[in-house]
């Protein structure tokens, strides 16, 4: 069962959000052998100007045991 949260910049399209979530679904079913029925995906656009206060901090930042990509930037 697992669920994918992602969290990103708004602007992207509803046709490249659905994409991605096909593109993950399949990652998820060919590298931990999830069924696609057992997978969901939501995708939260978040404002830039909130995205240190409410992804940033809270979710990079606070959470590092659970961050298996860090990103390349800072921006605080």
């Amino acid at each position: 069962m697992p669920h994918i949260i992602v969290k990103m910049y708004a602007g992207r399209s509803e046709a490249q959000k659905t994409k991605l979530a096909e593109e993950l679904t399949r990652t998820l079913m060919t590298h931990m052998g999830s069924s696609e029925a057992s997978v969901s995906i939501s995708i939260e656009d978040v404002d830039p100007a909130d995205w240190v206060e409410t992804v940033y901090k809270p979710d990079i930042v606070d959470k590092p045991t659970t961050l298996y990509k860090k990103p390349g930037y800072d921006p605080r």
